[in-house]
């Protein structure tokens, strides 16, 4: 007897019920990836990006001196200096040691505020935007009385208030950085609460921790990242500015807005010497920003 061809078996459909394979969130992230390799300015910024970071996180073993030593018979040695490869400064101390272990303020002051807005004004964001009602309106308008001030001025005043210190520094900035991130977290929740799957999540009955966990974070968590990453650049310029003014770290402690202080009085007696802290803010502010709108480009799959 001839076989009998067997019908093709073929996988049963998903339940109503049954959550989504996981496939297209992977190919997306995949796709997100290999986007981001493929633009070389983006890939650039970050090659910077990492080069700085480690060498501040590494900067007690790679210093060539101490960064506290003085010597004022040394003081305002020009670049390229025997023993002292990107100079000295006003006090005779190695710029190079001060440079690398000032990236480890300078990027704290930056990076931590952010982190620290991000949390809270994220979470914020999200139960104003997917509450809504009186609760939206009052995180809302709260936020709307801080937008009635100029960051920079707003972070100014309430580090005079607290007074200088690199913790009162990072308070002042998440609170400068806050508001802006909840305004972000809200309209982008807004606009996933209406969402399909999010009804289709309500009336199986799934709990409202659940559709937020499940169902709105992870959908609200990138373009939240993507303006927080954004706002990092910022951070840096406004935690250098504040040091600049007496606001935030305090001296002997090397900090690039802080070094920028102390050298502006040299600028005409060794103007490249006096220059490096800014260098080290602008190439750091710009990486991080362009960094950060090519992966929006990256996330952006309509752009495509």
């Amino acid at each position: 007897m001839a076989d009998v061809a067997q019908p093709a078996i073929r996988p049963a459909p998903l339940a109503a019920d049954e959550p989504a394979p996981v496939t297209a969130a992977r190919g997306y992230w995949a796709s997100v990836l290999r986007r981001v390799r493929r633009d070389r300015t983006t890939m650039g910024c970050l090659t910077v990006l990492v080069a700085i970071v480690l060498s501040a996180i590494l900067a007690p073993w790679i210093s060539p001196a101490d960064p506290y030593d003085t010597s004022m018979m040394d003081r305002l040695k020009p670049i390229g200096t025997p023993g002292y490869p990107l100079g000295a400064d006003e006090l005779g101390r190695d710029m190079l040691s001060r440079l690398l272990h000032g990236g480890r303020l300078s990027l704290f002051m930056g990076i931590l505020p952010v982190v620290n807005a991000l949390i809270i004004g994220g979470a914020l964001g999200l139960l104003a935007g997917y509450v809504g009602g009186a609760l939206n309106m009052t995180i809302m308008r709260v936020v709307d009385v801080f937008y009635a001030f100029p960051s920079v001025l707003l972070a100014i005043a309430i580090s005079g208030a607290l007074g200088a210190g690199l913790l009162n520094a990072i308070v002042s900035l998440t609170v400068v950085f806050t508001p802006p991130l909840v305004r972000v977290a809200e309209s982008v929740t807004t606009q996933v609460r209406t969402a399909d799957y999010v009804e289709a999540a309500r009336a199986s009955g799934a709990g409202t921790v659940t559709v937020i966990r499940v169902h709105v974070l992870p959908n609200v968590l990138g373009p939240i990242f993507i303006y927080a990453t954004g706002l990092i650049s910022v951070s840096i310029i406004l935690a250098s500015g504040l040091s600049f003014l007496g606001l935030g770290v305090v001296p002997p402690e090397p900090e690039w807005g802080l070094m920028l202080n102390t050298l502006r009085q040299s600028i005409y007696v060794s103007p490249w010497v006096a220059a490096l802290p800014g260098v080290m803010i602008f190439a750091t502010s710009l990486a991080f920003n362009l960094f950060s709108d090519g992966l929006r480009q990256a996330m952006d799959v309509k752009a495509q």
